[in-house]
């Protein structure tokens, strides 16, 4: 069957908007509290909306090593990470130029020892233990509050 040309041109533009998705390793934190489970949050930088401390691949480190550097370096986590991810969530983020590219977090469990007094990003996020009900509220990601909700 011939393509129209609407086709033709459809099949030649959807690439460049239909990139794979790239890939993050984000940092469950949790604590046994006095009203029950709870995950630490910090804020994004952008918006400040609560989101797990997460970033992207770092050479020489496996994806739980990232995890695990970003909770130092966004909410000063001193623990150890889990290797293996206990799950994942999706989100769009915006690039510099604007154009939104699809995220596929990898989520590892972080064995909290203690929470640094003094931390790299300090001065430019908050960092909060809360209810896992409560931050599967506060958190955008549909993806993200089933897996907090899952816990």
């Amino acid at each position: 069957m011939k393509q129209t040309p609407f086709q033709t041109l459809v099949s030649l533009i959807e690439p460049v908007f239909k990139r794979p998705e790239f890939i993050q390793a984000a940092a469950l934190c949790l604590r046994e509290g006095r009203r029950g489970r709870e995950v630490l949050l910090v804020s994004s930088l952008d918006t400040g909306r609560w989101i797990l401390p997460k970033g992207w691949p770092m050479r020489n480190r496996s994806l739980a090593g990232a995890a695990q550097q970003e909770a130092w370096e966004e909410a000063g986590v001193i623990g150890k990470a889990e290797e293996s991810p206990i799950g994942f969530f999706t989100y769009e983020k915006k690039r510099a130029g604007g154009l939104p590219v699809a995220c596929r977090v990898e989520v590892f469990r972080i064995a909290v020892a203690d929470l640094a007094k003094d931390w790299p990003e300090r001065d430019r996020r908050k960092r909060r233990w809360m209810l896992l009900d409560d931050a599967a509220r506060r958190v955008k990601e549909p993806d993200l509050k089933t897996l907090l909700l899952s816990l």
